[in-house]
């Protein structure tokens, strides 16, 4: 992992790639429904980031990313037939934070690091512009979602469901 703070890396990831994009600063929130809240976004456009340990299909134990909605939840094994793999669980906060810089509730939808690739759920293609907390529990982007696509190039895939109610 990389000694540069994550907000700061992010940032300047989306600036050498000419992004639309705006931060707001705010309270210190990681949970998906208050973040929005205090955001004014619709929970539907926040995108939430899951780091998971997964194993099986011939690559052994390695861990991957899922972007969902904010208002949704992951659905794992949807997530695990795109990551090619039969077991899964959210990783532990501690590996999260390992592989990322970042603690739970901050950590932004992009990857860093080639051996924790990202899935992304493809309900985010409704939206003009997403939202997430930027590496920081206190701050938060607002970015063209096409700038997001253009950028991560990621593998879109239905991942989520409906919360429990």
């Amino acid at each position: 992992m990389s000694d540069i703070d994550p907000h700061q890396r992010l940032i300047a990831l989306l600036d050498s790639n000419d992004a639309r994009y705006r931060i707001i600063e705010h309270e210190a929130e990681g949970r998906s429904e208050e973040i929005s809240r205090i955001r004014g976004n619709d929970p539907a456009q926040a995108m939430k980031a899951i780091v998971a340990s997964v194993r099986g299909g011939g690559l052994g134990k390695r861990n991957a990313m899922a972007i969902i909605p904010g208002n949704r939840r992951l659905d794992m094994k949807a997530f695990l037939a795109h990551v090619d793999a039969q077991k899964g669980r959210f990783a532990e906060p501690e590996l999260a934070t390992e592989l990322t810089g970042c603690v739970m509730g901050a950590i932004p939808p992009f990857s860093f690091r080639k051996d924790l690739p990202l899935v992304v759920d493809g309900a985010f293609k409704n939206w003009d512009e997403v939202a997430f907390n930027a590496g920081r529990l206190d701050r938060s982007v607002f970015l063209a979602f096409e700038d997001y696509r253009k950028i991560v190039d990621p593998v879109f895939a239905p991942l989520s469901a409906a919360p429990e109610s």
